[in-house]
């Protein structure tokens, strides 16, 4: 349960960042940003803050050639499925929704992954005291 709630939570910060459906800061700023600038600042800024957190966590537990295989397993699960037939890349905003689901399962599994490593392995994980 704790894996999915910290994707859900990186699916939705995407999401509601950018998506297809125009319900977004991005399409939200795009269109509002001399009416609302302070507003659209504060948005912003916690969006960053949630960035923030996901990327850091990510990157302390998996690094980037982490992060890029967990990508490369997603993106070859994507490729499967379209092979198989149950999948069609021809919707532009079916692809947009697959690209957040893959780069939130790369957000969810960076910041469960010590959890999962601790579970495997009996060891707990330790942040660097020099921080």
């Amino acid at each position: 349960m704790g894996f999915f709630i910290r994707w859900l939570f990186a699916f939705i910060l995407l999401a509601a960042t950018f998506n297809p459906t125009r319900f977004d800061y991005y399409h939200w700023v795009s269109g509002n940003y001399t009416q609302s600038m302070p507003l659209a600042v504060l948005f912003g800024l916690i969006l960053l803050i949630g960035y923030i957190i996901y990327l850091r966590a990510t990157l302390r537990s998996i690094g980037r050639f982490g992060m890029g295989l967990v990508l490369a397993v997603v993106a070859a699960l994507f490729w499967v499925l379209a092979d198989w037939g149950f999948l069609t890349l021809e919707n532009s905003a079916l692809n947009t929704w697959l690209g957040l689901f893959a780069l939130s399962a790369v957000l969810g599994i960076g910041l469960s992954w010590s959890l999962v490593r601790r579970k495997l392995s009996g060891q707990a994980d330790m942040d660097d005291i020099d921080d």
